[in-house]
Protein backbone atom coordinates (compact mmCIF):
# COMPACT_ATOMS: atom_id res chain seq x y z
CA UNK A 1 0.00 0.00 0.00
CA UNK A 2 1.47 3.86 -1.06
CA UNK A 3 0.83 6.93 0.93
CA UNK A 4 -2.22 8.18 -1.05
CA UNK A 5 -4.04 4.65 -0.31
CA UNK A 6 -2.65 5.23 3.36
CA UNK A 7 -3.70 8.08 4.22
CA UNK A 8 -7.64 8.00 1.96
CA UNK A 9 -8.38 5.10 4.45
CA UNK A 10 -6.78 7.40 7.20
CA UNK A 11 -9.29 10.32 6.17
CA UNK A 12 -12.51 7.58 5.35
CA UNK A 13 -12.14 6.95 9.14
CA UNK A 14 -11.88 10.27 10.00
CA UNK A 15 -14.97 11.33 8.23
CA UNK A 16 -16.62 8.94 10.12
CA UNK A 17 -15.33 9.61 13.59
CA UNK A 18 -13.28 6.35 13.87
CA UNK A 19 -10.03 7.94 15.42
CA UNK A 20 -8.39 5.72 17.83
CA UNK A 21 -6.68 7.02 20.53
CA UNK A 22 -3.84 5.74 22.85
CA UNK A 23 -5.29 5.06 26.21
CA UNK A 24 -2.71 7.68 28.12
CA UNK A 25 -4.53 10.16 25.97
CA UNK A 26 -7.75 9.97 28.45
CA UNK A 27 -5.97 10.91 31.99
CA UNK A 28 -4.75 13.87 30.05
CA UNK A 29 -7.95 15.14 28.46
CA UNK A 30 -9.29 14.57 31.91
CA UNK A 31 -6.71 17.59 33.09
CA UNK A 32 -7.86 19.64 30.58
CA UNK A 33 -11.39 19.21 31.33
CA UNK A 34 -10.63 20.00 34.58
CA UNK A 35 -9.07 23.50 33.78
CA UNK A 36 -11.70 24.75 31.78
CA UNK A 37 -14.03 24.81 35.06
CA UNK A 38 -13.66 28.72 36.15
CA UNK A 39 -14.18 27.05 39.65
CA UNK A 40 -11.64 24.70 39.68
CA UNK A 41 -9.16 25.00 42.57
CA UNK A 42 -5.65 24.99 42.12
CA UNK A 43 -5.17 21.90 45.00
CA UNK A 44 -7.55 19.48 42.74
CA UNK A 45 -5.78 20.40 39.58
CA UNK A 46 -2.23 19.50 41.16
CA UNK A 47 -3.29 16.25 42.77
CA UNK A 48 -4.15 15.76 39.22
CA UNK A 49 -0.87 16.53 37.69
CA UNK A 50 1.01 14.74 40.68
CA UNK A 51 -0.37 11.53 39.32
CA UNK A 52 0.87 12.22 35.73
CA UNK A 53 4.78 12.18 36.52
CA UNK A 54 5.48 13.67 32.75
CA UNK A 55 3.53 16.23 33.09
CA UNK A 56 4.13 16.92 36.66
CA UNK A 57 7.94 17.22 35.34
CA UNK A 58 7.25 19.49 32.28
CA UNK A 59 4.89 22.14 34.39
CA UNK A 60 7.86 22.38 36.85
CA UNK A 61 10.31 22.84 34.43
CA UNK A 62 8.37 25.62 31.56
CA UNK A 63 7.82 27.13 34.99
CA UNK A 64 11.44 27.56 35.37
CA UNK A 65 12.09 28.30 32.15
CA UNK A 66 13.38 31.78 30.89
CA UNK A 67 10.10 32.76 29.26
CA UNK A 68 8.55 32.61 33.01
CA UNK A 69 11.35 32.56 35.19
CA UNK A 70 11.91 36.04 37.00
CA UNK A 71 13.04 35.16 40.21
CA UNK A 72 14.09 31.89 42.40
CA UNK A 73 13.69 28.59 40.47
CA UNK A 74 10.46 26.26 41.80
CA UNK A 75 10.43 23.12 43.11
CA UNK A 76 6.59 21.95 43.73
CA UNK A 77 4.26 21.53 40.95
CA UNK A 78 1.43 23.74 42.79
CA UNK A 79 3.94 26.25 42.87
CA UNK A 80 4.85 25.84 39.53
CA UNK A 81 0.80 25.99 38.69
CA UNK A 82 0.43 29.22 40.54
CA UNK A 83 3.18 30.95 38.49
CA UNK A 84 2.31 29.88 35.26
CA UNK A 85 -1.50 30.36 35.54
CA UNK A 86 -4.75 28.18 34.54
CA UNK A 87 -4.00 29.38 30.87
CA UNK A 88 -0.20 28.96 30.41
CA UNK A 89 -0.83 25.51 32.20
CA UNK A 90 -3.42 24.34 30.01
CA UNK A 91 -0.79 24.51 27.06
CA UNK A 92 1.75 22.32 28.91
CA UNK A 93 -1.02 19.93 29.18
CA UNK A 94 -1.97 19.96 25.68
CA UNK A 95 1.72 19.55 24.99
CA UNK A 96 1.60 16.40 26.78
CA UNK A 97 -1.76 15.40 25.20
CA UNK A 98 -0.09 15.91 21.53
CA UNK A 99 3.01 13.78 22.19
CA UNK A 100 0.51 11.10 23.14
CA UNK A 101 -1.28 11.04 20.37
CA UNK A 102 1.70 9.44 18.86
CA UNK A 103 1.96 6.48 21.14
CA UNK A 104 4.54 4.24 21.69
CA UNK A 105 6.32 2.09 19.51
CA UNK A 106 9.01 -0.76 19.84
CA UNK A 107 10.25 0.27 16.00
CA UNK A 108 13.54 3.10 16.37
CA UNK A 109 12.54 4.40 12.92
CA UNK A 110 8.87 5.83 14.22
CA UNK A 111 10.53 6.73 17.59
CA UNK A 112 13.13 8.58 15.61
CA UNK A 113 10.65 10.58 14.17
CA UNK A 114 7.97 11.07 16.70
CA UNK A 115 11.09 12.57 18.67
CA UNK A 116 11.72 14.91 15.44
CA UNK A 117 8.26 15.85 15.09
CA UNK A 118 8.46 17.04 18.56
CA UNK A 119 11.63 18.67 18.56
CA UNK A 120 9.70 20.24 15.09
CA UNK A 121 6.81 21.44 17.81
CA UNK A 122 8.76 22.62 20.24
CA UNK A 123 10.68 25.50 18.45
CA UNK A 124 7.28 26.92 16.58
CA UNK A 125 5.71 26.99 20.24
CA UNK A 126 8.53 29.13 21.26
CA UNK A 127 9.24 30.92 18.40
CA UNK A 128 5.42 31.52 18.30
CA UNK A 129 5.27 32.55 21.50
CA UNK A 130 8.13 34.96 21.00
CA UNK A 131 6.87 36.41 18.08
CA UNK A 132 3.19 37.28 19.24
CA UNK A 133 4.70 38.64 22.68
CA UNK A 134 7.08 41.09 20.51
CA UNK A 135 6.20 41.13 17.10
CA UNK A 136 2.36 40.47 16.08
CA UNK A 137 1.50 41.67 19.52
CA UNK A 138 -1.14 38.75 20.24
CA UNK A 139 -1.43 36.81 23.39
CA UNK A 140 1.59 35.26 23.62
CA UNK A 141 0.26 32.20 25.49
CA UNK A 142 -2.56 31.89 22.92
CA UNK A 143 0.38 31.55 20.50
CA UNK A 144 2.55 29.22 22.46
CA UNK A 145 -0.76 26.72 22.44
CA UNK A 146 -1.11 27.23 18.82
CA UNK A 147 1.92 25.96 18.54
CA UNK A 148 1.77 23.27 20.23
CA UNK A 149 -0.83 21.61 18.60
CA UNK A 150 -0.30 22.55 15.43
CA UNK A 151 0.88 19.37 14.10
CA UNK A 152 -1.84 17.17 15.80
CA UNK A 153 -3.17 15.42 12.71
CA UNK A 154 0.82 14.73 11.71
CA UNK A 155 1.17 13.07 15.54
CA UNK A 156 -1.84 10.78 15.11
CA UNK A 157 -0.40 9.42 11.83
CA UNK A 158 2.67 8.42 13.79
CA UNK A 159 0.47 6.71 15.81
CA UNK A 160 -1.08 4.27 12.75
CA UNK A 161 2.61 4.25 11.40
CA UNK A 162 3.14 0.80 12.56
CA UNK A 163 -0.32 0.05 10.33
CA UNK A 164 0.28 1.91 7.65
CA UNK A 165 4.30 2.32 7.22
CA UNK A 166 4.30 3.98 3.67
CA UNK A 167 2.88 6.87 5.98
CA UNK A 168 6.53 7.45 6.75
CA UNK A 169 7.80 8.06 2.83
CA UNK A 170 7.59 10.78 0.81
CA UNK A 171 5.97 9.63 -2.61
CA UNK A 172 6.90 9.79 -6.32
CA UNK A 173 5.60 9.86 -8.98
CA UNK A 174 6.62 6.25 -9.69
CA UNK A 175 4.41 5.48 -6.82
CA UNK A 176 1.05 6.89 -7.63
CA UNK A 177 -1.69 4.57 -8.16
CA UNK A 178 -2.87 4.57 -11.98
CA UNK A 179 -6.81 4.52 -10.16
CA UNK A 180 -6.18 7.51 -8.52
CA UNK A 181 -5.92 10.95 -10.00
CA UNK A 182 -3.22 12.75 -11.73
CA UNK A 183 0.06 13.24 -9.53
CA UNK A 184 -0.45 17.48 -9.19
CA UNK A 185 -3.87 15.93 -7.98
CA UNK A 186 -2.66 13.55 -5.51
CA UNK A 187 -0.76 16.39 -4.19
CA UNK A 188 -3.79 18.33 -3.25
CA UNK A 189 -5.22 15.29 -1.71
CA UNK A 190 -2.43 14.90 0.17
CA UNK A 191 -2.51 18.80 1.44
CA UNK A 192 -6.22 18.00 1.86
CA UNK A 193 -5.59 15.13 4.09
CA UNK A 194 -3.57 16.93 6.46
CA UNK A 195 -6.83 19.29 7.55
CA UNK A 196 -9.05 16.40 7.53
CA UNK A 197 -7.35 14.54 9.56
CA UNK A 198 -6.43 17.53 11.70
CA UNK A 199 -9.68 18.57 11.89
CA UNK A 200 -10.96 15.20 13.22
CA UNK A 201 -8.50 15.12 16.00
CA UNK A 202 -8.97 18.88 17.11
CA UNK A 203 -12.83 17.67 18.17
CA UNK A 204 -11.58 15.37 20.14
CA UNK A 205 -9.18 17.99 22.46
CA UNK A 206 -12.25 20.71 21.81
CA UNK A 207 -9.44 23.48 21.01
CA UNK A 208 -10.56 27.05 21.38
CA UNK A 209 -11.86 29.01 18.14
CA UNK A 210 -8.92 31.12 17.58
CA UNK A 211 -6.71 28.52 17.62
CA UNK A 212 -8.52 26.29 15.08
CA UNK A 213 -9.31 29.72 13.23
CA UNK A 214 -5.16 29.33 13.43
CA UNK A 215 -4.53 25.77 11.60
CA UNK A 216 -7.17 26.60 9.16
CA UNK A 217 -4.73 29.38 8.11
CA UNK A 218 -1.87 26.91 8.51
CA UNK A 219 -3.53 24.33 6.10
CA UNK A 220 -4.92 26.88 3.61
CA UNK A 221 -3.84 30.17 3.84
CA UNK A 222 -1.27 32.79 2.84
CA UNK A 223 1.39 34.04 5.25
CA UNK A 224 1.10 38.11 5.28
CA UNK A 225 4.87 39.36 5.91
CA UNK A 226 4.93 41.39 8.54
CA UNK A 227 2.82 38.66 10.52
CA UNK A 228 -0.21 40.19 11.50
CA UNK A 229 -2.74 37.53 12.91
CA UNK A 230 -2.54 34.17 14.82
CA UNK A 231 -2.24 32.51 11.68
CA UNK A 232 0.41 34.47 10.32
CA UNK A 233 2.46 34.06 13.32
CA UNK A 234 1.96 30.17 13.76
CA UNK A 235 3.09 30.40 9.91
CA UNK A 236 6.62 32.76 10.20
CA UNK A 237 7.03 30.15 13.57
CA UNK A 238 6.61 27.43 11.27
CA UNK A 239 9.23 28.48 8.65
CA UNK A 240 11.72 29.60 11.15
CA UNK A 241 12.29 26.46 13.10
CA UNK A 242 15.43 24.93 12.10
CA UNK A 243 13.68 21.39 12.64
CA UNK A 244 11.58 20.53 9.92
CA UNK A 245 8.29 18.39 10.22
CA UNK A 246 9.87 14.77 9.31
CA UNK A 247 6.31 14.30 7.29
CA UNK A 248 6.70 17.61 5.58
CA UNK A 249 8.07 15.88 2.32
CA UNK A 250 7.65 18.49 -0.40
CA UNK A 251 8.74 21.85 1.42
CA UNK A 252 12.79 21.28 3.34
CA UNK A 253 14.63 23.25 0.40
CA UNK A 254 12.49 25.63 -0.17
CA UNK A 255 11.93 26.22 3.80
CA UNK A 256 15.39 26.56 4.54
CA UNK A 257 15.64 29.14 1.46
CA UNK A 258 13.24 31.20 3.31
CA UNK A 259 14.03 30.75 6.63
CA UNK A 260 17.50 32.35 5.85
CA UNK A 261 15.89 35.63 3.48
CA UNK A 262 13.43 35.97 6.33
CA UNK A 263 13.50 39.78 7.98
CA UNK A 264 11.94 42.76 8.48
CA UNK A 265 11.06 46.01 10.34
CA UNK A 266 9.65 45.90 13.60
CA UNK A 267 9.78 49.40 15.40
CA UNK A 268 13.13 50.32 15.98
CA UNK A 269 14.66 46.91 15.44
CA UNK A 270 14.30 44.19 12.89
CA UNK A 271 12.45 40.36 13.02
CA UNK A 272 16.56 38.96 13.03
CA UNK A 273 17.56 41.11 15.71
CA UNK A 274 14.73 40.28 17.94
CA UNK A 275 14.65 36.74 17.33
CA UNK A 276 18.82 37.12 18.60
CA UNK A 277 17.35 39.19 21.18
CA UNK A 278 15.35 36.49 22.21
CA UNK A 279 18.06 33.26 21.71
CA UNK A 280 18.11 32.44 25.68
CA UNK A 281 14.63 32.49 25.97
CA UNK A 282 14.10 30.75 23.16
CA UNK A 283 16.45 27.78 23.97
CA UNK A 284 15.07 27.56 27.35
CA UNK A 285 11.46 27.10 26.51
CA UNK A 286 12.47 24.83 23.87
CA UNK A 287 14.42 23.11 25.90
CA UNK A 288 11.30 22.79 28.86
CA UNK A 289 9.14 21.51 26.70
CA UNK A 290 11.19 18.82 25.10
CA UNK A 291 11.85 17.64 28.77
Amino acid sequence: MNRTKALKNIVEQANRGDLVFPTNVAASLKIQQVLDDPDCAVDIVTKLIMNEPLLAARVVAIANSAAFNRGSDITNVKAAINRLGFRSLRTVVASVIVRQLAGTSKDPHIRSMTNKLWEHTAQVAALAQVIARRITKLDADTAMFAGIVHEVGNFYLMSRAEEFPALLHPEGVHDVDDNLPAFADTIIDLESSEAVIGRAVIQNLHLPTPVTQALEAMWFGLRAMPPETLGDTILLANELASTHSPLDFNSYAESERFSSEIDFVVGDGTLNSILEESEEELRSLTAALMS
